[in-house]
């Protein structure tokens, strides 16, 4: 019988090859990556890991299952601290940055994984996108009902503008090797998506 010290050690063993995992995909890339490189990493004999994993690819799986997942849980909470939509979206937006920045390697992996469209983790991917969008849609549709949202758009299209938006941002701000605070970019995107990039025509003088 496991005792609750032996369950503690297995669970920091898992985190532990788990983050050693993600460092090196982020420096050499997924496929490019070894469970000898992970082992060596995190400090471990390369059969541990498959005690903890089955493969290479189960590592990847269990980075969107388990870490990415508990990210885009936690945006679920910040959203709900806001009462208008403006207050929610600018809340996920910020969050969404922090939390990227604090954790670059975790985001190299998510970025570089998800835009090539992994087939390894493919449903986690799936399921984390979805419950992205579906949050920024229920902002959007609050929004609308509010009156601070145009009537007339597309819930489909607001949300592409938002997501491919703050994509774009972490992209940059990666390909930057972080030069730059990325949460001061929250609030002049979210200023963006609700006043938009037209300017008013003057008023003139009588």
């Amino acid at each position: 019988m496991r005792t609750a010290t032996d369950r503690i050690e297995k669970n920091h063993k898992y985190h532990q090859i788990l983050e050693a995992a993600v460092k090196v995909f982020a420096r050499q890339g997924f496929h490019q990556s070894t469970v000898a490189q992970i082992a060596k990493e995190a400090g471990v004999a390369d059969g541990t890991i498959y005690l903890y994993f089955k493969n290479k690819d189960d590592i990847l799986v269990q980075f969107f299952s388990f870490r990415a997942k508990q990210v885009f849980e936690s945006f679920r909470e910040e959203v709900d601290r806001a009462q208008t939509s403006a207050g929610k979206l600018r809340n996920l937006v910020r969050r969404h940055l922090a939390e990227f920045q604090r954790d670059r390697d975790g985001a190299v992996v998510y970025q570089v994984e998800t835009h090539q469209n992994s087939r390894m983790a493919e449903a986690q991917i799936r399921e984390m996108s979805q419950m992205y969008r579906d949050l920024i849609a229920e902002i959007i549709e609050q929004g609308q009902q509010e009156g601070t949202i145009r009537k007339d758009l597309y819930v489909g299209l607001v949300k592409r503008f938002i997501i491919g938006a703050v994509d774009e941002v972490i992209n940059t701000w990666l390909h930057s090797d972080g030069e730059y605070d990325l949460v001061s970019m929250a609030d002049p995107l979210v200023e963006l998506f609700i006043k938009g990039i037209g300017s008013p025509p003057a008023k003139t003088r009588r």
